[in-house]
């Protein structure tokens, strides 16, 4: 999943550690994928960072907004949803060699670069945000009774009657089903 690129140009403003930058805009982007989802983004992303020189990179930290349209997974109408979803991206001013540490944890250390032109692309770290924050199973609200298997209906406008019916073969098929006719007072 690729979006338009997002760059931020690295000036005087970030040049001591500990020096910090609030960087927010748009991105008119139209959707995105997640596994066999497909979402659009009818207002495109809205951002608000903070920049932050660390000393050895930049620390992009903030909040992408966004309000998404996918297809409910029950029953497969529209379904609408707001997302914020936390950046957290490292950018290096230098990438480090064999021999340096970066903690403890260093296998688990995510970070990218700063280019060559003093510049970081901050799209992947805003893409990999809003997919973090979509949901895996999406509903057109929390509550929807989905398709009935027999006819298709959709539940959440008209019962049909088949899932009622299913339920009752169901419960007499099963073995336990006798127990129903069992009189506990007696």
């Amino acid at each position: 999943m690729s979006m338009q690129q997002v760059t931020a140009i690295l000036d005087d403003r970030l040049a001591n550690a500990g020096d910090t930058l609030p960087l927010a805009g748009h991105v008119d982007e139209d959707g995105y994928r997640l596994g066999e989802h497909e979402f659009t983004l009818p207002a495109g992303l809205d951002y608000d960072l903070m920049l932050t020189n660390a000393g050895e990179g930049i620390l992009a930290t903030g909040i992408v907004r966004a309000h998404v349209i996918g297809t409910c997974d029950r029953c497969l109408e529209p379904a609408e949803f707001d997302l914020a979803a936390e950046v957290d991206e490292y950018f290096l001013f230098k990438a480090p060699s064999e021999t340096e540490s970066l903690g403890d944890d260093e296998e688990d250390v995510d970070f990218s670069l700063v280019g060559d032109d003093h510049t970081i692309d901050l799209s992947e770290a805003l893409m990999s945000a809003v997919l973090m924050e979509t949901p895996f199973v999406v509903l057109c609200r929390e509550d929807c009774r989905g398709l009935c298997p027999v006819c298709g209906q959709n539940l959440n406008e008209h019962d049909c009657g088949h899932a009622a019916q299913a339920e009752e073969e169901r419960l007499s098929e099963s073995p336990f089903a006798v127990l129903r006719n069992l009189k506990l007072d007696e």
